[in-house]
């Protein structure tokens, strides 16, 4: 099924027979347009079982009409707020179908991650009509249908990685004793543009020495020194679709205790890749690595999820974390990244992405997992 009919698939499942998209990377998404959006929340993607709409400005329109074409989708850009425009829509339609003007016709779902403010716009909209829906609030219904790759997805995936891959081997090369967090995390960042990535996923994370033990330091001033370990935590955003990576590499030699870190983040990373397949729990992948670690003597010090969703949004469903018991699913992309983080002297981190399969964990990473001393 393509994406409209897995979204109008669910909302027969639960008897809607409306759905109001706000969320922009769920519009991107739904819609599949490129080259239309950008990051303003200046959309609607509104859903019903014979017709499926955007609704944006003038600003978006000759872009959204253009990217629309032979598609299912067809675009308005009236001047209204979106809640005016779908309240307007609604009482239309059930206007000229006959239905006896009234409250709560039928299911209108509303994403959970709608504001306050925009729920109240779409009540109060609604009670200026003869015709209004029951408002229910869903689930993340669209982030959850997100959860599960499509080819164009993975294409899209493997090529933003490709460019990080590539951005790794250049930025080792560059890398020297007594540069700054920050001159690293320029370099790396502009490498990554210069490859083609349209804008990063993510602001880039290098830190080096004790600053490694937090696993989201931001990088400064620090100078590399010798007997760093330094984790560098980045990805590219190519298509509309990111990679995310960590490597974690050693500034002129390997201490004993970093050595020892090194080893059991790297064990934990690879048994927990050659245990995934369909059916296993986030929870149980998270388990193991940190079962891992233990062996190891590092019990207690990775302190966050194995992993997460990768997407359209660096963090999407499904996570590998003890909070997630349900099984996994083929088409799932997800990211593997145990670390050990050891409060005032060092942080390691060894993080992979790739797909279920049917038959297990095809990793789309392709930087080495041998230490790298530079």
């Amino acid at each position: 099924m393509n994406r409209l009919e897995r979204m109008r698939a669910r909302m027969e499942q639960d008897g809607w027979k409306d759905f109001y998209v706000r969320d922009i990377s769920s519009v991107k998404w739904l819609t599949g347009f490129e080259g239309v959006f950008d990051s303003e929340a200046a959309h609607l993607a509104f859903v019903t079982p014979n017709s499926a709409i955007l609704h944006t400005d003038s600003r978006y329109s000759d872009a959204a009409v253009a990217a629309a074409e032979g598609t299912d989708w067809t675009v308005d850009d009236t001047r209204a707020t979106h809640a005016k425009w779908v309240a307007d829509a609604f009482a239309a339609h059930h206007e000229q179908a006959g239905t006896q003007p009234g409250r709560g016709i039928c299911g209108f779902a509303i994403e959970d991650s709608l504001s306050i403010k925009e729920y109240r716009a779409l009540e109060s909209a609604f009670a200026e009509k003869a015709w209004s829906p029951r408002l229910v609030e869903t689930d993340q219904v669209v982030v959850k249908l997100r959860a599960c790759k499509d080819e164009a997805e993975i294409e899209r995936l493997r090529a933003a990685q490709a460019i990080t891959d590539a951005a790794f081997e250049h930025i080792i090369g560059f890398m020297r004793e007594g540069m700054t967090e920050r001159e690293v995390q320029f370099e790396l960042e502009q490498t990554m543009r210069k490859m083609g990535a349209e804008d990063l996923a993510f602001s880039s994370i290098i830190a080096s020495g004790a600053n490694g033990a937090s696993p989201h330091s931001i990088p400064g001033d620090k100078r590399l020194e010798a007997g760093d370990l330094v984790v560098m935590d980045f990805g590219a955003k190519a298509k509309g679709y990111c990679s995310d990576m960590t490597r974690t590499v050693a500034i002129g030699y390997v201490s004993d205790e970093a050595k020892a870190v090194v080893d059991a983040v790297r064990e934990a990373n690879e048994t927990v890749e050659a245990m995934l397949k369909p059916g296993v729990t986030g929870k149980a992948a998270h388990e193991l690595a940190e079962y891992v670690l233990a062996q190891h003597g590092f019990a207690g010090k990775m302190g966050h999820g194995l992993g997460h969703g990768v997407g359209i949004d660096i963090h999407e469903l499904p996570v590998l974390s003890p909070r997630n018991e349900a099984p996994l699913e083929v088409g799932n992309v997800v990211t593997v990244e145990p670390g050990v983080y050891l409060s005032g002297k060092m942080g390691c981190r060894l993080e992979d992405f790739g797909i279920i399969t049917p038959d297990g964990f095809e990793v789309f990473t392709q930087s080495t997992h041998e230490l790298v001393i530079i």
